[in-house]
């Protein structure tokens, strides 16, 4: 074999090798796709889960509010006057609210929404505060008004600052959810006990404009 041909055999491609490495470059495709398909539906399936676990523990919520209501000639926290005062008034921070509650309640751990990563868990309504709680109070709800808005996730806003920890929401404002819990959504627990999973162009058209209330007095933790 002369020299041109040597060189000439010596330059034509390995086709083993080039299927070889083809057949490596689709597994790894395939691979990569693999764990990030999984890592997905892993991480849906988590929100999802913490979602539901939000929800049931609005539920819990309401049910508690109903219970002491039972109790009280149908009237929550917000509702009952002592000696011509209020047992609670707009100045009260929301854990005063709930731990009037506590009874019903029984634990700290069903104020604590799974998705919200910047409250803690109490051990008990002794030692007990804000930073335990992931849900705001509806100061004008009442258990003979079913549509009036009673608990939800802490992440709402109306785009304007508190007011003495308050929010005020009406039909005409920009009222929603921020992204720091279940990416830009919420929950919320009506004065009949039932609960609303919301996007927020949902909340302010049904929620908001059912409430029996002109404008709604929300007290955030």
């Amino acid at each position: 074999m002369d020299m041109k041909t040597a060189t000439t055999s010596s330059r034509k491609p390995n086709h083993s090798a080039l299927a070889l490495i083809d057949v490596l470059i689709v597994i790894g495709a395939l691979a990569f796709g693999v764990t990030f398909f999984f890592s997905y539906v892993s991480r849906s399936r988590g929100c999802k889960a913490q979602r539901i676990t939000c929800v049931n523990n609005l539920k819990q919520v309401g049910l508690s509010f109903r219970l002491y209501a039972g109790d009280n000639r149908d009237r929550y926290p917000m509702n009952i006057s002592t000696n011509d005062e209020p047992l609670v008034n707009e100045s009260t921070p929301v854990y005063q609210y709930l731990q009037l509650l506590q009874n019903e309640l029984g634990t700290p751990k069903v104020v604590i929404c799974p998705d919200d990563k910047k409250r803690k868990l109490a051990n008990n309504f002794t030692n007990f505060g804000n930073s335990n709680i992931s849900y705001f109070i509806g100061l004008d709800a009442h258990e003979t008004l079913p549509q009036s808005i009673l608990a939800g996730d802490r992440n709402i806003t109306n785009g304007l600052p508190l007011r003495n920890g308050i929010l005020d929401l009406t039909t005409n404002q920009m009222a929603g959810f921020t992204d720091e819990i279940h990416k830009g959504q919420g929950n919320i627990a009506l004065g009949d006990g039932s609960v609303q999973q919301v996007r927020s162009a949902r909340f302010r058209a049904e929620i908001i404009r059912n409430a029996p209330f002109a404008t709604n007095l929300i007290k955030l933790p």
